[in-house]
């Protein structure tokens, strides 16, 4: 059964090329019953087909008094289309289509049956109404005799497989389906088919119009489809309400965009029609009532199908499911008809099939070009096509797709430096002065060393530290500082020039008059119905819902709390992993002394009890990432939905706030952790430090001889490279298996009866917050890059390749595994910009601690310039001087190594180990406590982390205010636009004074104006106030 349903002035016969059989029927989900058995009292289907078209003939033409209803009625904030209420447009130039007028829609509001204008489109869709009957009518109606199937397709002669089911109109051919609806019938069949009832009534009643696909027709024989097309009414009228900018003039600014040897782009250029979809125009604010303002050749096309489903969507949200006199407020909205499982889902539709053209000419196949010249990785070195992108999803995705591609852009200069950095610890590999001596069977070969944990641990020399040393050097090396100072520059370039592109962005995409006081306007529908209590708006005037003060702060201060909670946890675990590095040290270190892994030729010598327990240690941390992750997601988005936000805005500000702060304590602690703390409260031989007490029995770790660099380094690299290589799994083979698995039966049905919609619902939701995951995504990436990049310089090259294919990965997601989601407008990336800004200037922070407490460089330099004892500028004897000696007849006896745990070459005669600190020997009269040379290299690095912090920070300021945030062009543009609006809005109400008054000067009677033929001068000029 499909019924077509709208509230349009007039009734003409239109059809699938051909006429129809209009029937003024009572509206429910017995109707089907109710018609059937009309008709077969009749005793003749074809007779009353044509007695109805005759009836609908005479009806054709005529038109009626209309008026306009506004008003907030219960919270709504919906506007009833009266069956005339195009009327104005017609005296303005512009003459109601034929396709979308079809019948009329009353209701009483005292409770009377419901009466509709239902257009059985072809006789074909009557053998599906009546074939529905028997397997969907729950309704108290009677059932009566009816036609059988085969009668029904004798009757009209029209069979199913004759037309094609992949298409994106109505069955008449000529209206779009603007979005979807799907649900089933289910044991709570009752409750949810009267809300539905009521709730496509009411959708009748502000002016869409409605078809519905019967179960027998889908692929399942469960689903029921309802098809929603606006016609032009309802979308004038909501573009109205939301300003939605349309175009009024052809832009006639010359673009002087053209760079010098611009041929060396072509490469990576994609055809013109692809990039610039669109003629470039001037835009304002759509108003109704001057429709003919505006470049409207052809109302069908004028509203990209993007900004049709937005505004269908805009309703959904905020239409009613139970009736007015029932009096509650928050039964609306498509989310809780959702929620409650009275739909199963809401979408609109793909224009095609990804992979072959649109066979309908009347319909444009965006989806396949951004699958060919987009979604490919084969194309991962062209440019993206944004105004395409923008076009199909809506400004929000675009412009998630342009920062990406941006961000992408600029990694390509950190990576290149990044790299040079490396390459240059490669080339300084043999001037290494103290790996050579660590590695020196001489010097390192002769240094005992104290052991690192207690009983477990004996004692052992420090050559066998000498590939640590060596690799760490690739990394720690004075390419690292400078490295270090050029990220915070870079970051400061980034998002400086992000800015002058989110400007322009802004201009071309119509988003420069879209801020935040517009989106305070549409309130979230949650908080509309949530909050009971009113107060006066005193800009508009009117009367709005608000949340108490004191309820506000106490849903704050329990979201506040949860918060905390769960980093509370985040802390706990990661409190636990650094214990288990304490405790499996030991154990490793005793188990790996006569490993056979020490007799392997190339891995051996590498397989360290150090490097055991980091690998082991961050692959622990990395699992309890992902699985406190999937915990917190949803404890955010409830705490997030409690505190109900009043605006959509608000609510992704707030959300995005917590998810950011527990996600910056999820992945970055263990960071943190290793650079920060590692090795930096570890004690020395005779009096060590415990991490809780002497009683635990777990010694804080001490650093390798080559510093915590390299193991720093090799924490970010698992915990970088291992989320990255995970989510990009995720986000392309889960969706894929689960679309596969759904839509298994249809795979064995003909091409031409697996229908768009059935094809798009077989699809995987994409989520109001599908967007927010993948910003999120890229935000810690960014931080990986960002705040610990002194140790790893690698880092922005791993980011650029993953970002190469994250690129190709979302838009082959979205353009194939997801149903098409709905178009949303933003005029920059929110709070992630906020976010940026922060983790940038924490960058130079974390960055300038990490060079001058995690890494060895200055103690070298200290070393070289004031404590080397041959004057000489080299690096000669460093080790000697950075290691401390410590007498083996004064270890405490719970820190000696037990027996058995000594290696064979350790004797009676070594009587000194030495550790790595600054002390006093034994003997001395301070003995074992902190040389003058400990507290000079402590002022040269609190001297560095100073400097460094106040230059970089001044590069950073001189280079924001140096860089103007909106180019000069696109200022010019803007103030050109609003000129011209200006212009042609004063020249275009001089026009109609003037037809105005020649009117009323050839008649004596005086009439109101024309642009408002039906209502009082006091009305009119309400109206226009």
């Amino acid at each position: 059964m499909y019924l077509s349903v709208s509230s349009h002035k007039r009734l003409p016969t239109i059809g699938l090329r051909g006429g129809v059989t209009p029937l003024d029927l009572p509206l429910g989900r017995g109707a089907a019953a109710a018609v059937s058995g009309q008709w077969a009292r009749k005793g003749s289907l074809a007779s009353h087909c044509s007695a109805s078209c005759e009836g609908h003939q005479a009806l054709r033409g005529h038109t009626t008094a209309m008026h306009r209803l506004t008003g907030k009625s219960g919270g709504d904030s919906l506007i009833e289309m009266s069956p005339t209420d195009s009327f104005s447009e017609d005296l303005n130039g512009y003459h109601q289509h034929a396709s979308s007028s079809m019948g009329s829609f009353q209701q009483e509001e005292s409770g009377s049956p419901l009466v509709i204008d239902v257009c059985l489109e072809t006789c074909e869709s009557l053998r599906s109404s009546i074939a529905s009957q028997a397997s969907s009518d729950q309704s108290n109606t009677p059932r009566h005799d009816s036609f059988t199937l085969e009668q029904i397709d004798v009757l009209t002669g029209i069979q199913k497989q004759q037309q094609s089911k992949d298409s994106v109109f109505f069955r008449d051919g000529v209206r779009r389906i603007d979005f979807v609806l799907s649900y089933v019938d289910d044991k709570d069949g009752e409750r949810k088919q009267e809300r539905r009832r009521v709730f496509e009534a009411n959708l009748v009643k502000v002016g869409l119009e409605l078809e519905i696909e019967d179960k027998s027709e889908s692929d399942d024989r469960k689903t029921y489809f309802v098809k929603i097309h606006a016609p032009w009414e309802v979308l004038a009228t909501y573009a109205d309400v939301l300003k939605i900018k349309v175009p009024f003039k052809a832009n006639d600014i010359p673009d002087n965009s053209e760079m010098p040897m611009n041929w060396l782009s072509t490469p990576f250029r994609l055809p013109e029609p692809i990039m610039q979809p669109e003629p470039d125009f001037f835009t304002a604010p759509f108003n109704k009532s001057k429709s003919d303002f505006f470049l409207i050749e052809d109302r069908d096309k004028f509203f990209l199908p993007s900004t049709r489903n937005r505004i269908v969507y805009y309703i959904l949200s905020r239409c009613s499911y139970i009736r007015d006199e029932c009096g509650e407020r928050d039964k609306k909205g498509i989310k809780r008809l959702l929620n409650n499982s009275t739909y199963t889902a809401a979408f609109p539709l793909h224009d095609s099939r990804y992979w072959t053209k649109s066979k309908d000419v009347n319909c444009d196949s965006d989806r396949y070009n951004l699958y060919k010249y987009w979604a490919g990785f084969f194309s991962f070195f062209k440019e993206q096509p944004l105004n395409l992108i923008r076009k199909y999803y809506g400004e929000k995705i675009g412009l998630y797709f342009a920062w990406l591609g941006f961000y992408t852009e600029m990694l390509f200069f950190a990576a290149v430096v990044g790299t040079l950095c490396f390459v240059y610890g490669v080339l300084t590999y043999d001037d290494n002065e103290w790996s050579k001596e660590i590695c020196s069977d001489e010097i390192g070969g002769n240094i005992v060393m104290c052991p690192l944990c207690d009983k477990k641990c004996g004692f052992w020399k420090l050559n066998t530290t000498c590939n640590s040393s060596w690799q760490s050097h690739l990394f720690d090396n004075v390419g690292t500082v400078f490295f270090a100072i050029f990220m915070g520059i870079w970051v400061t370039l980034f998002l400086e020039f992000w800015k002058r592109r989110q400007a322009r962005l802004e201009y071309e995409w119509d988003l420069v008059d879209f801020e935040e006081e517009q989106q305070q306007l549409q309130l979230r529908p949650e908080y509309e119905t949530k909050c009971n209590s009113r107060k006066l708006n005193r800009i508009t005037q009117e009367m709005e819902p608000y949340l108490p003060i004191t309820s506000k702060c106490a849903r704050i201060c329990l979201s506040g709390a949860t918060v905390l909670l769960w980093i509370s946890l985040i802390i706990a675990c990661i409190i636990g992993v650094i214990a288990y590095r304490l405790a499996v040290y030991a154990a490793f270190a005793s188990i790996m002394k006569d490993s056979p892994t020490s007799n392997l030729e190339v891995v051996g010598p590498y397989i360290t009890p150090q490097l055991a327990t980091s690998v082991t240690a961050s692959c622990i941390n990395f699992v309890i990432i992902m699985i406190l992750n999937l915990m917190y997601e949803r404890v955010a988005v409830w705490i997030t939905d409690m505190e109900i936000p009043k605006t959509h805005l608000e609510y992704e500000n707030k959300l995005t706030v917590k998810m950011f702060l527990f996600q910056f304590v999820n992945y970055y602690s263990s960071c943190f952790y290793v650079a920060f703390f590692k090795g930096k409260f570890v004690g020395y031989p005779g009096d060590y430090a415990y991490m809780f007490g002497k009683w635990s029995k777990l010694r804080n770790e001490e650093c390798d001889p080559g510093g915590c660099l390299i193991e720093l380094t090799t924490q970010l690299v698992i915990v970088m490279t291992g989320k990255q290589v995970w989510g990009n799994i995720q986000e392309a083979l889960v969706p894929w298996l689960m679309n596969w698995w759904a839509s298994r039966k249809a795979r064995s049905y003909p091409e031409s009866l697996y229908s768009r919609w059935e094809q798009d619902h077989d699809l995987q939701g994409f989520g109001q917050l599908g967007l927010f995951y993948e910003y999120l995504e890229m935000v810690i990436q960014f931080g990986f890059i960002t705040l610990f990049v002194a140790s790893f310089p690698l880092a922005p090259l791993l980011a650029l390749f993953n970002n190469i294919i994250e690129i190709r990965v979302d838009a082959w997601k979205l353009t194939t595994q997801f149903r098409r989601p709905v178009a949303a407008k933003a005029h920059c990336i929110g709070a992630w910009e906020e976010i940026l800004n922060g983790m940038a200037v924490l960058s130079v922070v974390t960055n300038a601690f990490i060079v001058a407490f995690t890494s060895d460089m200055i103690p070298r330099l200290v070393y070289m310039y004031a404590y080397q004892p041959e004057g000489e500028m080299n690096m000669k004897g460093y080790i000697n001087n950075s290691l401390s000696v410590f007498n083996i007849s004064e270890i405490p006896l719970p820190n000696r190594p037990e027996d058995g745990e000594n290696p064979l070459w350790f004797n009676s005669s070594i009587t000194t180990c030495r550790y790595r600190d600054y002390r006093n020997p034994p003997g001395h009269e301070n003995q074992y406590s902190h040389t003058m040379q400990f507290w000079h290299i402590l002022a040269a690095k609190l001297a560095f982390i100073i400097i460094m912090e106040h230059v970089v920070f001044l590069v950073k300021y001189f280079v924001a205010w140096m860089i103007p945030d909106v180019p000069s062009d696109v200022k010019a543009r803007v103030k050109r636009e609003r000129y011209l609006v200006q212009e042609y809005l004063h020249n275009y109400e001089v026009e109609k004074l003037k037809i105005q008054l020649s009117q009323q000067s050839h008649s004596e009677c005086t009439c109101t104006p024309m642009i408002y033929p039906s209502l009082t001068k006091h009305e009119v000029l309400s109206e226009c106030l």
